[in-house]
């Protein structure tokens, strides 16, 4: 059978788009499935699309591109279907080019089932779609989540539809009151969410994690409240915020008026989000809508409890309360309160904590791909007897590979993959630090004898390499190379990954397709021969495998920065050096070669505070950067303040602080591209404008 999403954009990473991909994997296990994408914005999609679903994209509008459909006049022109702004407006709002496009697809398109996955493709499917296929709707939000002005077009596009499916047996029921002369047949099948590759929490990492779009309906400003009610009976546990969205200044001023910007972290997207879950003991959600809840049945997956507010639709369907996690009743302002209560109670009982987290993985295995498809596929059964029947398992099938019970069974790789420029690697941190990376077997040769590592500042003069196995291939169908952390001393600055071949020294980067670092979340600084060490494995903005990597003779950890309004105080642990008699904090103006003095105070107990005082007289028009040093002792030699213990190959702009005004100047704290801690002094009148 042929099978064919309608996606707005697929090039993105938000919850239709992620429960589409993993629907149309799972789907190809069995049928020819392709992703029609009417918009495509950027050169790649930023989720990864199984190799067996064919992606097609209608319109082109990437950056640059000035291609003849961005040319044409009938991209000037309103969409007839879609003309109130309040139904569709934007940078990819339709317009009567997208209505040719949609059209002329839907009218050539040989599938025998085609899904519409938002409102706007269900009233082009509806319009312009024909009874030689079945034609389905989905609504991954919800029924009051759209404008009335929306519902007039849509709705009696549902109604002709073949069938039209929700997320919630709640919403469905809502359609059914609204529609109930429909001709399609409304019902509810949840999203697919995969069982995560990443090995699951252990449930001790001290870390609430949460993750979604940063808009007002996911309430993220109650999840802060709540936390900081509970931050100063939990110390030493703090808060995770991942997703991008409009709310965040909002949300980064509520965590800086609380002074909290030490304990919340606004992590920004990530995608695997999988690895991140790992690094949780708990996960929270606080919306006061939630159409379906993909993220809660990720973190169910990586086997946390999670703690979600009774709203509708979604929770109340995956969670049951007390079994597998804690529903919130949604209670006005006294919300706050009872969510704070739970997360007291549920960051204080590890027992407790093991035994939702425990349950919670077992619930999950309800949403993965495998069976979503099959409900799907028993849809189609139904709406046209005999469509899926004769349809067998493909061989090599994704759900056998990622989802058929064992989370080290390879995804197939197709035979033209073996040799491949970029083999995909998984890179995993050790108890100790030490890091393994796993090759598919299938995308290597026989030539391939090196695991090499090339230091980017020296243009490969460093190099470490490490042997792969002679025999590629073992049972699982994967390669591992391990590089010891006490066998090898790095130098400081990033390094790419590759493997490489004996025989001409030629070599391959490597693409990373999971990297998993929860190990350093407790792990301490390395200390050698050669100084304080420190390795982070990550993913580069263009998805190759590098590590970050520290060595220093002395190091200045920066454990806690606090922004008050005469100074900044700074708490320190001193590595590779001790603080000693006349130890102190100095701030040294950058690039003044000592025309101008230092600003130096005394360190007791590994704390200082700096006053805002003397560095608030600017002396560059745009900014002045005061790089923060120690004296470890009277006479020593300066040590520069940093933080790099964690899990983060690179802080700026993510771990912040608040600014402090002094006079006509606004300094800010943070961490620099090398995880350097500085202060940046601005004119206080423009940096407000500029915000």
């Amino acid at each position: 059978m042929k099978i064919e999403f309608l996606l707005h954009n697929a090039y993105g990473i938000g919850g239709t788009i992620r429960s589409t991909v993993n629907l149309a994997a799972a789907l190809a296990d069995r049928h020819d499935v392709r992703i029609v994408s009417v918009n495509r914005p950027a050169d790649e999609p930023e989720l990864t699309i199984d190799p067996r679903v064919r992606l097609t994209p209608l319109l082109d509008f990437r950056e640059g591109e000035e291609s003849e459909e961005y040319r044409s006049p009938l991209n000037q022109r309103p969409s007839a279907l879609f003309r109130d702004e309040r139904i569709d407006n934007g940078l990819m709002a339709a317009t009567a080019l997208t209505d040719e496009k949609v059209a002329a697809h839907l009218a050539a398109t040989d599938a025998d089932v085609v899904i519409a996955t938002r409102p706007k493709l269900i009233g082009y499917l509806a319009e312009y779609g024909t009874g030689r296929y079945l034609r389905l709707g989905q609504e991954h939000l919800t029924h009051e989540a759209h404008v009335p002005e929306l519902h007039a077009v849509m709705d009696p596009a549902i109604a002709a539809l073949d069938a039209f499916t929700t997320v919630s047996e709640a919403d469905a029921g809502h359609y059914r009151e609204a529609l109930p002369d429909a001709k399609a047949r409304i019902l509810a099948i949840p999203n697919a969410v995969p069982a995560p590759v990443a090995e699951p929490s252990d449930g001790t990492s001290k870390l609430i994690v949460s993750a979604g779009r940063l808009v007002s309906v996911k309430r993220y400003d109650r999840l802060i409240a709540a936390f900081a009610q509970i931050a100063a009976e939990r110390p030493d546990w703090n808060l995770r915020i991942y997703g991008r969205g409009p709310a965040k200044p909002k949300l980064r001023r509520q965590i800086e008026d609380l002074g909290l910007s030490e304990r919340i972290t606004l992590m920004g997207a990530r995608s695997p989000i999988e690895t991140e879950w790992s690094k949780g003991a708990v996960a929270a959600v606080a919306s006061d809508a939630e159409s379906f809840g993909m993220t809660i049945v990720e973190a169910m997956h990586a086997g946390l409890p999670v703690v979600a507010t009774d709203c509708p639709h979604g929770p109340r369907e995956i969670i049951t309360d007390g079994t597998d996690g804690i529903l919130v009743p949604l209670d006005g302002d006294a919300t706050v309160d009872t969510y704070a209560a739970v997360l007291l109670r549920l960051t204080g009982d590890p027992a407790l904590r093991e035994r939702l987290g425990a349950a919670a993985r077992q619930a999950a295995h309800r949403y993965e791909p495998a069976a979503v498809a099959r409900r799907y596929e028993e849809l189609f059964e139904e709406l046209r007897p005999g469509s899926t029947a004769a349809a067998p398992a493909r061989k090599g099938g994704l759900l056998r590979g990622l989802f058929g019970g064992g989370r080290d069974k390879p995804k197939p790789v197709p035979a033209q993959q073996a040799g491949a420029a970029h083999p995909e690697a998984r890179c995993t941190v050790g108890a100790d630090g030490s890091l393994v990376v796993r090759l598919r077997a299938g995308q290597l040769t026989a030539a391939d004898t090196h695991l090499l590592l090339r230091h980017r500042g020296s243009k490969g003069k460093e190099a470490v390499r490490v042997a792969l196995p002679q025999q590629p291939g073992g049972a699982d169908g994967w390669v591992e190379a391990r590089l010891e952390r006490g066998a090898h001393t790095l130098s400081e600055g990033r390094w790419d990954t590759y493997t490489e071949r004996s025989g001409d020294k030629s070599r391959r980067r490597l693409t990373a397709s999971l990297v998993e670092q929860k190990a350093l979340l407790g792990l301490p600084l390395g200390r050698g021969p050669q100084g304080v060490t420190a390795w982070v494995p990550y993913g580069t903005s263009d998805g190759y495998l590098a590590l970050r990597t520290w060595l220093r003779p002395e190091h200045a950890e920066a454990t806690e920065v606090r922004v008050g309004s005469e100074g900044i105080t700074v708490t320190l642990e001193a590595l590779g050096t001790s603080f000693g008699e006349g130890a102190e904090l100095v701030a040294r103006l950058r690039g003044a070669d000592g025309a101008v003095g230092d600003v130096r105070v005394p360190l007791e107990n590994g704390t200082g505070r700096l006053p805002c005082a003397p560095m608030s007289t600017r002396r560059d028009p745009e900014q002045d950067l005061w790089d923060l040093w120690v004296r470890p002792a009277k006479g020593a030699a300066l040590v520069r303040v940093g933080r790099i213990a964690g899990d983060f190959a690179d802080r700026k702009g993510v771990d912040t602080f608040p600014a402090a005004v002094h006079g006509d100047a606004l300094l800010r704290p943070y961490f620099t591209v090398t995880n350097d801690l500085t202060v940046s002094v601005k004119d206080a009148a423009a940096a407000e404008a500029d915000a």
